[in-house]
This record gives C-alpha cells, sequence and structure tokens, in this order.
C-alpha cells in the first residue's frame, strides 16, 4: 500500500519553519512559540498517520476529507478511494446503522435517519460517543471495531466537520467469544455436577473444617426434613442422635483423609431417625489447601434389619447344625455299639455253625441242610451290617477318599476275575471293554472298584436266564468318561426310576428269590459323587436297564513332578559284606506298586516287598522285621492308619519306622496322619529326590533305634 500524502491538519496553521528564519534568536519568545508548533504538529502528524488506529476525518455532511494510513490498513481502500467520494456509513453495516438510528431515537426522543447522522448525532450535540460499529472492507470482510466520534468545530464553535477514532475489536472480541465458550462450559459443568450430586441416592453434604454445612443434596434435605438454606450454615453434629459421636467423624475425617462404613443415626425435623452409613473424605482447592469435608450417608435401616435377621437366621442354623451333629454323632455311636453288639452273637453263631459242619462223624443230611440255612443266613446278615456301617460312614461325610489316576483296564479286569463266577453261576454271559491306549480317571481305586462290583452284581442278579452283561466305557462331554452297565433284565417303569437311590428300597422285590439290602445303590451313588462325578439309569420295561456313571478323564500318573530331573544315581556307597535293608510297601495300587519297584531298584543295597492292603503288610512285618515301611492310607479292609496302629502296639515291630505315602494330600491329611504316629508323610505324586531323602532318614533313624537282642 502507497504511504499517502500528509494532509494539512484542520485549524492548525504553520506559516513558516524555524529553519526558514535562521536570524531568529533562540532564547526568545517568538522562537519557543515556532519551536512548539512544530512539535504539535509533528505529534498530530504522527496520530493521523499511525498504522494502528483509523482515523478518518470528514467535512460537516460527512465526506471523508483525510483517510489516515491506519484507515487504509484495516479497511483495504487507497485513500484516493475515498476522500471526497464516500461517507464513514458507507464502510458500516448497514444494518447496524438502522438500529444505531432507531435506538438513538428512542433514547434521545427525536427522529434520527439511519446513515451518516445516525453516526454522529451524539458528537454533534457534545455528548462522548464511543461506540461498537462492524466495518465493511473493500474486499467484503467485516472486522468489529470500536469508533470514537468527536465533532470539529472553528474558532466560532462551528461543525466544519467530524473525527472518528477507529480500533479492530476483533482480537477482543475472540478472547470475549472465548471467555463465553469457558462461562458456558463451566455453567455446563456445574450444571453435570449439580446433577450427579442430586441424582445419587445418598445423602450428600459437604461442610467447612469446622463441620459447619456449605452445601447439600435433595436427599439431605429428605434425610433431616430441612431446607437447603436451614442446612447450610448450621453445625453438622446438629442433625445426629449422637452430635459428639458426628462430631467425632468429622475429626477422624481431617485427621485420616477417609473414614468408610461410620454408623451414624439421622434425626429429621419431626423425630424420625435413620440409621446411616457415613463415608467421608477431605477435599481440597487446585492449590491443595484443605477446604473442607465431603461426605455421603447411605440410609441402611433396611440392611441393618436384614442383617439382624440373618443374624437370627443364622443363630438358628447353627442350633439346627449342632442338633443335626449330635443326632449324627449319636447314630455313629449307636450303628457302632450295635455293630459289636450284633458281631458278638453273630460270631459265635458263624463259629459254632462251621464247627457242626465239619464235625467228625458229620451231620445228618437234615441237620446238613439246617447248618446251611444257619450259615447262609449268618453271613447274610453279616454283609447287612457292614453295608449299614459303610453307608453310615458315607452320610456322615467321614470317609476319606485317595483320589489320584487309575487306569481302567486294570480294575476292570480285577473286577471281571470277581465277578465271573457270579455270572457262571446264573449261565450269564459277561463282556468287559477292550482299551486300545491307557485310559486313566481320576478316583479312590478301591472305591471305584467297590462301585463296579455293586453294579455288576445287581446286572447279574436281576437278569433273566441266558441274559448278557455288558460293561461300555465312552468319553462323554467335559472330559468325562462314562462307564455304562448294560443288563438284559426286566428292566424298570418310570414310577419306579423315580424311586432308585433310596436306601432299604428293593422296588418290591424283598419277597423275591434274589438277597440284598436296598443299600448298595445309594452307597454307589455317594461314592461316585464324592469323587466329583455323577450316576443315572436309562431302563425300559422288557428289554434291560442301563446304569452309568461318569468320572474325570485324566492324565497318566506323572511321578517325578514340578522338576524335570534326573532321578538321582545311587548316594551310598556299599560295604562290602554289608547286610541287605528291607523296605516294606503297602498298597494296592499296581501302578504305585510298579513306581517304587522301579525307585528301590536303584538302591542295590535294599530290597523290597509289596503287600496290597493292610493285614497282609503287618503279617509282613511281623515276619520279615524290615528296616522301614512305607503305608498307603486308603486300603482295602483296614485303613493305613488302622495298620499303623496294631504295628505300634507290637513290641515286635514298634520300633520300625513307617512312611506314610499317600494322594490324601489337603494339609488336614497331613496333620492327621503325623498326629497318627507316621515317621513322614509323603503325598502322591511322588517326588523322587524327596522320596530318596525321606528314605536315606528312615534307615538312618531305623540304624539308631534298633533294638538290642
Amino acid at each position: 500500500m502507497k504511504t499517502q500524502e500528509k494532509k494539512p491538519i484542520p485549524n492548525i496553521t504553520v506559516e513558516q519553519n524555524a529553519s526558514e528564519k535562521p536570524d531568529t534568536p533562540k532564547g526568545s519568545l517568538e522562537f519557543q512559540h515556532q519551536e512548539s508548533l512544530l512539535k504539535m504538529g509533528a505529534l498530530q502528524d504522527a496520530i493521523f498517520n499511525s498504522a494502528y488506529f483509523s482515523s478518518i476525518a470528514t467535512d460537516e455532511k460527512g465526506v471523508i476529507q483525510i483517510f489516515n494510513v491506519g484507515a487504509e490498513r484495516m479497511l483495504g481502500y487507497m485513500a484516493i478511494d475515498v476522500l471526497n467520494k464516500i461517507t464513514p456509513a458507507d464502510i458500516s453495516d448497514p444494518q447496524e446503522v438502522i438500529a444505531r438510528a432507531k435506538s438513538l431515537s428512542s433514547e434521545l426522543e427525536t427522529t434520527i435517519r439511519p446513515g451518516f447522522e445516525a453516526l454522529v448525532f451524539k458528537a454533534s450535540r457534545g455528548i462522548e460517543d464511543i461506540y461498537e460499529l462492524t466495518y465493511i472492507r473493500k474486499d467484503g470482510s467485516r472486522f468489529p471495531a470500536i469508533v470514537s466520534v468527536t465533532a470539529l468545530r472553528d474558532a466560532d464553535s462551528k461543525i466544519i466537520g467530524y473525527l472518528l477514532i477507529g480500533t479492530d475489536n476483533s482480537a477482543r472480541k475472540q478472547v470475549e467469544e472465548e471467555q463465553k465458550k469457558l462461562d458456558q462450559r463451566l455453567r455446563d459443568q456445574q450444571f453435570y455436577t449439580r446433577s450427579l450430586i442430586e441424582s445419587n441416592i445418598d445423602a450428600l453434604m459437604t461442610t467447612d473444617p469446622s463441620g459447619i454445612i456449605t452445601d447439600v443434596n435433595k436427599q439431605m434435605e429428605a434425610l433431616t426434613d430441612c431446607t437447603r438454606d436451614e442446612l447450610i450454615g448450621a453445625p453438622f453434629k446438629n442433625y445426629f442422635t449422637d452430635p459428639e459421636l458426628a462430631e467425632r467423624a468429622i475429626t477422624r475425617v481431617l485427621n485420616e483423609k477417609k473414614v468408610t462404613n461410620y454408623e451414624l443415626t439421622a434425626r429429621s425435623r419431626d423425630g424420625k431417625e435413620t440409621v446411616v452409613s457415613y463415608n467421608a473424605t477431605t477435599f481440597y482447592d487446585r492449590d491443595r489447601k484443605l477446604q473442607g469435608v465431603f461426605a455421603a450417608a447411605r440410609d441402611v435401616t433396611e440392611r441393618k434389619r436384614l442383617d439382624q435377621a440373618l443374624q437370627e437366621t443364622n443363630v438358628e442354623l447353627e442350633r439346627a447344625k449342632s442338633m443335626a451333629e449330635k443326632a449324627n454323632l449319636a447314630k455313629s455311636n449307636f450303628l457302632s455299639s450295635m455293630s459289636h453288639e450284633l458281631r458278638s452273637p453273630l460270631n459265635a453263631i458263624l463259629g459254632f455253625a462251621q464247627l457242626m459242619d465239619s464235625d467228625n462223624p458229620p451231620a445228618t443230611p437234615s441237620q446238613k441242610a439246617s447248618i446251611e440255612q444257619i450259615l447262609h443266613a449268618g453271613w447274610y446278615l453279616l454283609e447287612l451290617i457292614n453295608e449299614i456301617l459303610d453307608l453310615a460312614v458315607i452320610e456322615s461325610g467321614k470317609i476319606s477318599l485317595s483320589e489320584e489316576p487309575v487306569l481302567l483296564a486294570e480294575v476292570m479286569l480285577e473286577c471281571q476275575a470277581m465277578i465271573e463266577p457270579q455270572a457262571q453261576k446264573r449261565g450269564l454271559t459277561l463282556y468287559f471293554p477292550h482299551f486300545d491306549s491307557p485310559c486313566f480317571v481320576r478316583a479312590d481305586r478301591t472305591r471305584l472298584k467297590q462301585v463296579l462290583i455293586n453294579l455288576l452284581s445287581n446286572a447279574i442278579k436281576y437278569n433273566v436266564k441266558d441274559g448278557t452283561v455288558e460293561v461300555v466305557c465312552t468319553t462323554s462331554a467335559l472330559g468325562r468318561i462314562r462307564i455304562n452297565i448294560i443288563d438284559t433284565g426286566a428292566g424298570l417303569p418310570p414310577e419306579k426310576l423315580v424311586q432308585l437311590f433310596q436306601p432299604f428300597n428293593r422296588l418290591g422285590k424283598e419277597g423275591g428269590a434274589e438277597e440284598g439290602t436296598g443299600i448298595g445303590l445309594v452307597m454307589s451313588k455317594r461314592l461316585v459323587e464324592l469323587m466329583g462325578g455323577v450316576v443315572g439309569v436309562e431302563s425300559t420295561v422288557g428289554v434291560g436297564s442301563v446304569f452309568w456313571f461318569e468320572l474325570s478323564s485324566t492324565q497318566a500318573p506323572q511321578h517325578i513332578i514340578d522338576k524335570v530331573e534326573a532321578i538321582p544315581e545311587v548316594l551310598v556307597k556299599i560295604t562290602q559284606g554289608a547286610p541287605l535293608r528291607t523296605l516294606l510297601y503297602v498298597e494296592d495300587n499296581p501302578a504305585n506298586l510298579n513306581l517304587v519297584e522301579q525307585l528301590i531298584a536303584r538302591r542295590p543295597e535294599m530290597r523290597l516287598l509289596t503287600a496290597v492292603n493292610g493285614n497282609i503288610g503287618i503279617e509282613l512285618a511281623r515276619s520279615h522285621q524290615p528296616e522301614v515301611i512305607l503305608m498307603d492310607i486308603n486300603l482295602p479292609g483296614i485303613s493305613g492308619i488302622q495298620a499303623l496302629k496294631i504295628l505300634r502296639e507290637d513290641p515286635a515291630m514298634a520300633h520300625i519306622p513307617v512312611l506314610a505315602i499317600s494322594a490324601n494330600a489337603m494339609p488336614e491329611d497331613v496333620k492327621k496322619g503325623m498326629a497318627a504316629g507316621f515317621f513322614r508323610y509323603l503325598t502322591k505324586p511322588i517326588n523322587v529326590n524327596e522320596f530318596m531323602k525321606t528314605i536315606d532318614a528312615a534307615l538312618e533313624f531305623a540304624e539308631k533305634n534298633r533294638p538290642i537282642i
């Protein structure tokens, strides 16, 4: 933009520059006057040509006479474009000019025409006038400006023109807009925050550090039956039945920064009391200066009522549990006592009957038949006593199971050998599964055999002549193995199926030829469930029945666990001519027996004896006097703990260290085993290093405690 030629400044005439009169003495008044005029001219010249202010001077009719550099920069016009051609109204927003005219007409109660008159009317009346107006640039863009208007007068105070000085107000307007947005956001945030506070189900309040309420929500108003204005400024403690306790709540949160589940009782204006859970925390301003306490009070009256009811219910349950335990203990004691009382005379009956059966000379045929009846009934009665006691132990929850991976093929073979004579006697054909690959289930081996024998016995007893019993193993969902026992018996109707698994219920077979107690199925169901399985039955009248149970499939036993490490080599140097040391292992699981056999084979200074039940183990211990005994806990017949007791009571074997080795690995199992008197308690799967070290410790103990002969 070209700089326009400097305009003459109105009402100021500078006739001669001081330089034009070099003969004027510098100290004279005339010289000083000339200097003052020069300075004033320079100052006015700087103002009118400032690039930061729009200075527009008009004649008395409003036609532009001066259009300074600032006006050119702001509006985009050159001075030559506007001088003596347009008025400032022509570069102003016409709608704003019309609105200003209308507003001034109303304010001053006179008619003011839209146009230049509206821009200078106040100034023409000697009234100071500064207003905001939108200027329109040459390119059509707009910007807000603050305009100050002054009337220019001659020596006789006659208006000879107007001076309009404008500044670009865009930056301030932008700041104002941003501030408006910030203010709106703040109002929105305050509204949102207030909405959150009011929508809360708890009574909320804030207090200053001294405990004076500074704000509340509607729930607090409802809790106290007081208005917000009544609550604000009042002490927090005044609205609780125990003011001192409420005051301590404020003190505590100030000291600890946070309080939870502090119980108070609020009291409303009408005296209604409400138990509340008081939860509070301190809050601060942006400079981390403490402002007070923010607290929430939740109505817990209903919860307290429910807690009281639950407590009363728990007391009743404890009482009922205690009574049930006492009844169960009484039942167990009764069954134990009855078992002893029944076994004693039964022992005499069976003993003397057997003596009579083997007398010489032999009994007559008639006597022989009577003796057989006595023996048959006696053995049946003994079986009944054993099953009742077994069921009582299971239902009391005192039975101990040793769950471990069990190879189904081995169990099936053992059950087949045990049950085949019974099937052959009745002319039945048995079919057992063939396993192409090892199949393991997680179970107690002894109890699994008990369940299988029971179900197979029932399938044989209640079958038809020349019928079949088939055992089929399948894989079911959820990684389970289903074992099906399929018979060709008479089958059961639906109404009788629902009565299965009830103690002593033989479904109308009580008067039949087949003997039974009605306990076997119940025991089988309980045992399978204790091993984490399920039992079911499907039956069709005239076709037969399928009794099935499922157990969890598992991997083959991992005898060396946790760490992948080599089985240790022999660590003991064998003295030439030293006697072999004997280890007795009492275990009914062939896989476990095989593992220990392989481990002991690595110890040439030792020999291994094995027994498959506790009674055989005791006899071997008595006859061979081993240095160390390994004892499984869950054994057929007597348990490992019972066998240990017998060993300890025999002076000839009391000194032998007995190691428990069991799948019962719960802490209470180990504690119970050690309390029974085991030297050590090892859990399955075996950790080989630990196993070997324990054997060495037991041998060392046996050497030190060898009885002196």
